[in-house]
């Protein structure tokens, strides 16, 4: 089988549980995810299998959106429900109107210091391990992109938020940093991530339900074509010719209407419509290179 299929993670479960769960029940080696999603966190985690594991890369720079539910008062040491409580405020004078009136400060493009608590390695080692074991971590700040905060509920002391935002954004340092905004100090509570990518998470399905649809036989309804994360890109449909080059790692010239492309990136079809590679513009041969060429067992439908 070569695809992605969009699971709906359960909390308590890391990224590489999913992955492992997906390898058993697909009986397929070749399973990865395309970006982590914590243990505590729900939601949209979509998983490469196959040869669209060859695609992950497209995907994990994607943005992402998520629905978090952030409390007032406390602060902990993961700025998450998982940590120890570190210090609390008074959060019992807070208004609607002061978070919508503070939301607006953490659009935009902006840099952002992630928790200590995290995955992010510092000479190797995963950030959380060092705290852990008693060492002083200071993680370096790191630039991101909000683009949407819109409140959903607002049930004093905890906020629903939904969010869109880039790759690398940390949500449970977006609930510190609130807090911190409106002085009285905030952990995130829950978080959902509702959007991967192009995937939502209407369209995911859980470990239990795919388990059910291997059974049913009808697990390719699930199945997203790995062509599926990259129709940001334009495609270029090759004759027999060109293909047989593609197919063999060779460059080719430019195809289409413009005299130069204008992105440098492109996905390439036979005239059946079949998806075969992924083309780089090189602008000093004046060409396009392959970058990826797949073989594909049978083409994959996108799921509907």
């Amino acid at each position: 089988m070569d695809g992605i299929i969009a699971i709906n993670k359960a909390t308590g479960m890391t990224s590489h549980d999913v992955v492992a769960r997906v390898r058993k029940l697909l009986k397929q080696k070749r399973v990865g995810h395309t970006g982590t999603l914590d243990p505590a966190a729900s939601g949209v985690l979509p998983i490469c299998v196959g040869q669209a594991t060859r695609v992950a890369e497209y995907l994990s720079g994607s943005g992402k959106a998520y629905q978090a539910e952030i409390t007032f008062g406390v602060v902990t040491d993961t700025y998450d429900a998982e940590g120890t409580i570190v210090r609390t405020g008074d959060a019992s004078g807070l208004v609607l109107a002061q978070i919508t009136e503070a939301l607006p400060h953490f659009l935009g493009p902006q840099m952002q210091r992630p928790p200590c608590y995290s995955a992010i390695k510092i000479q190797g080692q995963p950030a959380y391990k060092l705290m852990r074991l008693g060492e002083e971590v200071t993680l370096a700040t790191r630039p991101i992109e909000i683009f949407q905060l819109q409140v959903v509920a607002w049930q004093p002391p905890t906020l629903t938020l939904a969010i869109e935002c880039s790759k690398g954004t940390y949500i449970r340092s977006l609930a510190y940093d609130l807090g911190e905004q409106l002085g009285c100090g905030a952990y995130l509570t829950a978080l959902c991530r509702t959007r991967s990518g192009p995937f939502q998470l209407a369209e995911s399905v859980t470990l239990e339900q795919l388990a059910e649809a291997i059974v049913q036989h009808t697990v390719q309804q699930h199945v997203f074509s790995a062509d599926y994360v990259l129709h940001d890109y334009p495609a270029l449909t090759l004759d027999a010719a060109t293909i047989e080059r593609v197919l063999h790692g060779n460059s080719f010239p430019h195809q289409g209407s413009f005299t130069e492309p204008l992105v440098d990136l492109a996905r390439i079809y036979d005239t059946d419509g079949h998806f075969l590679a992924i083309a780089t513009w090189d602008e000093r041969q004046h060409s396009w290179q392959p970058k990826k060429v797949f073989s594909w067992s049978a083409p994959d439908g996108t799921a509907s």
